[in-house]
């Protein structure tokens, strides 16, 4: 009917039988995809791999797999579907009720599978049994595959298990973590070091955070993790998306004098394998700002030495001493004072009088900090924060700096000053290397004496 209807013009015929080529060489195509696919993945193995999961919420199920009951095990998990069945876990967490204006508990389901479990947990034949039955290995069924939460529980033996039968080295979790980014205990080395020899990539980052393993471990202070990555070419000088490098990372993460010692040793692993120490990150925060701001006076000096500038500003303006000052509350049971004599030795300048209330409470540090000046000046900024009982209790200190405001200071302490000023950052290698007498030494790097003379 439509030819009685329509002429077609040439043109127009044309174009349709280039159309109906086209769909006829189309179908052609996809035969021959389809062919190949049948002959490279059986039918057998394609349906593997779109049946869907089984789904299980059983309490038999859950205690045979978290106490390791391979008996019960072997009898629940007797199929390739058993093994790669959903396991759904419903636990309590807290969690803020804007409605009620406090915490509740919350129930929160959890899925995963069979092997993750097992593998998590260290039940070594209870995850060699799935994945003989067909368990998957690189299933991320929840967020992670089993490699990944055997490496967080620094299970080695399943992480070993696991790799002999050919799980994905790399396999990411969907928050683009590798497992070697979750071996994060000093437990987890022998983990790392399996993961390492079956070709793990020590320098890939997390795609968003671009967080590389060599970041994690040095966060954490784990030194012979980062010995173990250098070892295998971690690249030092990678930053993240905030812009920080893993000595910005290891002098961030140490939250305070008492884990600054673990972390101090990775920072100097760092150093050695020739990480920057003035590489500013995130608000232009060099590692010394962070190791002042966390009150780590070792390993502040340890920066220092190997060339950290003592004076840079951050972002905000603030001097590492500055951060020092602010962090000297947050930190007790310290002394305060090696910090701030480590800072002025290599080069930092006087602290503004005003910043002289954040010490007032701890008068060794304050008098380091009052030496540095060629005159003591006005008190009026500290003096009313000092507590009661701890004036009492160090009255000759806090009389004598009364005493001595804008008085002048005797010629010897100013001569002091003068060679401190010619020698610079260079003041307490200098005075290590001078022919000096032990005492006079350690007046001019402004030992602490008790009095303000």
């Amino acid at each position: 009917m439509a030819g009685e209807t329509f002429r077609f013009t040439s043109s127009t015929l044309r174009s349709l039988r280039l159309k109906r080529e086209w769909l006829e060489w189309e179908d052609r195509r996809r035969a021959a995809a389809q062919q190949y696919q049948s002959q490279r993945c059986p039918p057998s193995s394609r349906a593997q791999l779109t049946r869907p999961r089984r789904s299980c919420r059983d309490p038999a199920v859950h205690n045979a797999l978290f106490s390791g009951d391979l008996q019960q095990i072997q009898a629940l998990f007797q199929d390739e579907g058993a093994a790669n069945m959903i396991v759904e876990t419903v636990s309590n967490q807290l969690a803020w009720s804007a409605e009620q204006g406090f915490w509740v508990l919350t129930p929160k389901a959890k899925h995963t599978t069979p092997l993750t479990i097992a593998a998590a947990r260290g039940h070594t034949d209870c995850a060699r049994y799935l994945i003989r039955q067909g368990a998957e290995l690189d299933a991320r069924v929840g967020g992670r595959a089993a490699l990944h939460e055997a490496c967080a529980r620094a299970q080695s033996d399943c992480v070993h298990l696991l790799l002999t039968f050919g799980a994905k080295v790399n396999v990411l979790s969907e928050e683009g973590t590798t497992p070697l980014h979750l071996c994060t205990t000093p437990e987890s080395l022998q983990c790392a070091k399996q993961l390492l020899e079956a070709g793990a990539t020590v320098n890939l980052a997390v795609q968003d955070s671009e967080v590389t393993p060599l970041h994690v471990a040095a966060a954490r202070g784990l030194e012979q993790h980062v010995a173990l990555y250098l070892e295998h070419g971690a690249d030092v000088n990678l930053r993240t998306s905030q812009g920080e490098t893993a000595l910005n990372a290891a002098c961030a993460g140490a939250e305070g004098p008492g884990s600054s010692r673990q972390h101090q040793a990775a920072v100097r692993r760092l150093l050695e394998a020739g990480s920057d120490a003035r590489a500013a990150g995130r608000k232009r925060h060099t590692p010394l700002h962070n190791a002042c701001a966390n009150g780590c006076g070792g390993l502040a000096e340890l920066l220092l030495h190997h060339g950290a500038c003592a004076a840079v500003p951050n972002g905000a303006g603030e001097t590492p001493m500055d951060c020092a000052l602010q962090s000297v509350q947050d930190a007790p049971n310290w002394e305060p004072e090696i910090l701030f004599a480590a800072l002025l030795d290599y080069g930092a300048q006087p602290v503004r009088p005003e910043m002289l209330r954040h010490c007032a409470n701890f008068p060794r540090a304050l008098e380091v900090l009052l030496n540095a000046y060629p005159c003591v000046p006005s008190c009026d900024t500290w003096v009313e924060a000092v507590l009661p009982e701890l004036w009492q209790e160090h009255e000759a200190f806090y009389s004598s700096a009364l005493c001595m405001a804008n008085q002048p200071r005797r010629l010897q302490h100013l001569a002091r000053l003068a060679i401190r000023a010619q020698l610079g950052s260079r003041c307490r290698q200098a005075a290590a290397r001078l022919p000096l007498p032990p005492l006079l030494r350690d007046y001019l790097l402004l030992r602490v004496e008790g009095c303000i003379q």
